[in-house]
């Protein structure tokens, strides 16, 4: 049995994603005090609601914070795999919290809605703005790691969508100051929450893919078992199993046929012919592949262990 690792992932720069990580709880640690004591005061739901959102964003970028530290541990005899999917299960509990939040919003944004109440107009705008302005800064803090890591992405989009809920809210007081339509309050607390659901939604999905170990949505299983039974000597190719660690290993593991009784050397240059093509053509990094000749097993391209 071989068992191949190719790294095609740069070296992260985590003490960088770390300090953005930090810097983004403090800015959302005073914006949630300032806003709930603020929302209190002002009499202002959709105030309370940012306020509820940040902080999640808060709770949120904490296990961001804890996952990116917990992922850089090595690994050892009896956590072969250290951390590593600890980034995965923050993006996980981060998008069903975003969700969770979102559907109380919901509940009490049509509560409100039924019984509106005068609000203090100046108060929610001065303390939106400044809700834009560090949730703002915090959102181009994370956005480039946000691209390539699911942990900081999940991070991001608490800290856009709470960006995005605090224009709301600042639309709102504005709309409240000039106007005194106050049920404005709960319908902009409704679209928040909506908008919520939506951004949660994809992560909650894509992260649970990954926890439940299935084959990414990218990769034909029978597309790659053709291709390397159309290699020279490979009878066929079977039990195959694809799974995705984190976001920079993908994995591979699966019995071989062969047509002879082959050389371990042979093998060792077929084997690389297989992880070239896994490779280059799959975006493959680790395979694990059981080489057999006339072994009595199922030759099935998926087994139930």
């Amino acid at each position: 049995m071989s068992h191949h690792h190719k790294h095609s992932h740069h070296h992260s720069h985590g003490d960088l994603k770390g300090r953005n990580l930090l810097i983004s709880i403090f800015l959302n640690i005073v914006i949630t005090v300032s806003q709930i004591i603020g929302g209190i005061i002002s009499g202002s739901l959709a105030l309370l609601s940012d306020a509820l959102h940040n902080f999640t964003d808060v709770l949120s970028l904490i296990i961001s914070y804890i996952a990116n530290k917990l992922s850089k541990k090595s690994a050892s005899t009896n956590k072969t795999f250290g951390y590593k999917r600890a980034e995965i299960i923050a993006a996980f509990v981060n998008a069903a919290s975003l969700i969770i939040v979102a559907i109380l919003l919901i509940i009490e944004a049509i509560k409100r809605f039924q019984n509106p109440e005068e609000i203090e107009s100046n108060l929610v705008i001065w303390l939106s703005f400044i809700a834009i302005l560090a949730n703002g800064f915090s959102v181009l803090l994370l956005k480039k790691d946000a691209n390539s890591n699911m942990n900081m992405k999940s991070a991001y989009l608490h800290l856009l969508t709470d960006m995005m809920a605090s224009v709301a809210v600042l639309a709102g007081g504005l709309i409240m100051k000039y106007y005194e339509v106050y049920w404005i309050d709960s319908v902009l607390t409704l679209v928040i929450a909506i908008y919520l659901i939506y951004m949660g939604w994809d992560l909650l999905k894509e992260s649970t893919r990954v926890l439940m170990l299935f084959t990414p949505e990218e990769i034909e299983i029978k597309k790659i078992v053709a291709e390397v039974n159309a290699i020279d000597g490979i009878k066929n190719m079977h039990h195959v199993h694809i799974w995705q660690l984190n976001e920079d290993e993908l994995h591979l593991e699966a019995h071989i046929d062969f047509e002879k009784d082959i050389l371990l050397s042979e093998f060792d240059v077929k084997l690389l012919e297989i992880e070239k093509l896994l490779f280059e053509k799959y975006h493959i990094n680790h395979s694990n592949i059981q080489p057999e000749f006339r072994k009595e097993d199922t030759k099935d391209i998926i087994v139930q262990d």
